[in-house]
């Protein structure tokens, strides 16, 4: 089995590095590997100018799955936006046609004081935000960046094909079933066309999974009742901008988007995994970043593409055992836990494998 691992960015080698150990620890007859690590982001940029060096693009393609770090930092925004780091993973999202972004917002028991909301409100969160990731808005054109009549003008066009809704639709019903078989489709249908059309197709969807039920919410009350009562999702699925926002806004119900994983999937499973979080250029080389967010993005690959649910199932119940030990890193302390460092923490999941 082959992956790429591209540390990225910030804290994106330190947090790279235990999800590594990790997967080392599981290595078996079952599950024998071999890793090519490349650039991405900055440090692409650093080295050979561009956020997506061919080298990297042919590491990708070759690869089974993808295990990513973190990209980006203030250091690179001043760059042409061609160079920047974000850029490097749009383009990968691209060409390797990863089109569902499956995004987690679990709250763990031991971490409901982590969570600014009341824990009553938040305490047994589970949900799972599909997010369109290949479309919309980000890959529209025209877009730029002109004059008009003196002044400057910018422009981009959300933009959806009824193929695009439907196979990101597909993925949500089937994620939907598996789970508590409730899907809220997100759209902005009362002013934007694009998301009528997105509406209509997952209607028509709909009726090939009648064991799931399909409901509707606007953007803008989507993001007010993740806060208000956040319980009432099961499975949501939305558009790239949408979702972007919106699994943001679930992510940080959990106390800390440091322990949150992604998942991005080609057709066939072929995936690229992350943490939902970023490059954290303040506190990277510190040993202070919480790397199990990786970690568990590192099961998520265990899982979607190479289909070891058991050893998925291993490192998060690692995780769960650490926290329970109360083990935490700073993002997520509270009196009474256990102060912990990147490492600390990447020996702790380790010991409870």
């Amino acid at each position: 089995m082959k992956i790429c691992v591209l540390p990225g960015d910030g804290i994106g080698p330190e947090i790279m590095e235990q999800a590594l150990r990790v997967l080392e620890a599981l290595r078996g007859d079952d599950f024998n590997f071999e890793v090519e690590t490349a650039l991405i982001g900055g440090s692409a940029v650093d080295a050979t100018g561009t956020p997506y060096p061919e080298a990297t693009s042919k590491a990708a393609k070759a690869a089974d799955a993808i295990l990513l770090g973190a990209v980006g930092g203030p250091k690179w925004d001043t760059l042409p936006r061609e160079q920047r780091p974000e850029r490097g993973l749009l383009a990968i999202r691209k060409e390797l046609n990863l089109f569902a972004n499956l995004r987690p917002a679990i709250l763990y028991p031991e971490l409901a004081n982590a969570s600014t909301l009341k824990p009553e409100v938040v305490a047994g969160l589970d949900i799972l935000i599909v997010r369109e990731l290949t479309g919309d808005i980000y890959f529209g054109q025209p877009r730029g960046v002109r004059e008009e009549n003196g002044e400057r003008v910018g422009f981009n066009t959300m933009v959806y094909s009824e193929s695009e809704i439907r196979r990101i639709g597909k993925v949500a019903f089937e994620a939907a079933r598996k789970r508590g078989k409730r899907l809220c489709s997100v759209d902005k249908m009362n002013v934007l066309e694009a998301t009528q059309l997105w509406r209509d197709v997952m209607i028509e969807i709909s009726a090939d999974y009648p064991d799931v039920e399909l409901s509707h919410m606007l953007v803008d009350n989507a993001a007010m009742q993740l806060v208000r009562a956040p319980k009432q999702f099961d499975v949501m699925v939305t558009g790239n901008m949408f979702g972007d926002i919106l699994s943001d806004e679930a992510s940080m119900l959990t106390g800390s988007i440091g322990m949150l994983p992604s998942a991005s999937l080609d057709a066939n499973n072929k995936g690229l995994y992350e943490p939902s979080h970023g490059s954290a250029p303040d506190i990277a080389g510190k040993g202070l970043a919480n790397p199990l967010a990786t970690i568990l993005s590192a099961a998520m690959m265990l899982r979607y593409t190479f289909n070891l649910e058991a050893k998925a199932l291993r490192i998060e119940n690692a995780v769960k055992k650490v926290l329970a030990a109360g083990y935490r890193t700073g993002d997520i302390y509270e009196a009474g836990t256990r102060q912990v460092g990147t490492k600390e923490m990447g020996d702790a999941v380790l010991a409870a494998l």
